[in-house]
């Protein structure tokens, strides 16, 4: 009579778990990529100005077809192209109340690496953190506003919406 009960109950156990599962929605997203701002936090250096930021932003897509692998350098991701980034980012300076796209001595663009998930469902959704530099030292600026514009574009060459930073009122001295 245990062993019978023992047996129902797993039988039980078991047809639960499959009930649970069977009846997950499956989750969809566009295969764009969508992408919305989370938050930035400024870092400062031993002198106390702003040096660095942390970016972070979440994102969605449908077919999980972000990130290249390191292999990924002939085209369209060779060095040459637009495509060989696949993070975006446009640094901006406000000059007289208006932001203007200013160059800084070094990229801050980047690439994410791969991360599509295993499994028949490659619908994906994330966070994402980006260390950023934020004072421009060359020449040195005496605008203190500055913010980001961001987008990211997925390996079918999809581009994500534009999403721009609060303004950020950088410590320079």
């Amino acid at each position: 009579m245990m062993k019978k009960q023992s047996n129902i109950l797993l039988i039980l156990f078991f047809a639960a778990i499959f009930l649970q599962t069977a009846c997950r929605e499956k989750v969809t997203y566009p295969e764009t990529p969508i992408i919305e701002f989370l938050s930035f936090y400024k870092i400062e250096n031993d002198l106390g100005i702003d040096q660095k930021g942390i970016l972070a932003f979440s994102f969605t897509d449908g077919d999980g077809d972000i990130g290249l692998a390191e292999s990924d350098t002939l085209p369209p991701y060779n060095i040459e192209s637009e495509y060989y980034y696949n993070l975006h980012i446009t640094y901006y300076r406000k000059h007289n109340g208006i932001f203007l796209a200013d160059s800084l001595p070094m990229t801050n663009n980047g690439r994410i690496m791969v991360i599509t998930p295993e499994g028949k469902n490659k619908a994906i959704k994330g966070d994402i953190n980006v260390e950023l530099f934020i004072n421009n030292p060359k020449p040195p600026s005496p605008f203190d506003t500055i913010c980001f514009d961001v987008f990211i574009i997925d390996r079918a060459l999809n581009k994500s919406n534009t999403i721009r930073t609060p303004e950020i009122i950088v410590k320079k001295q």
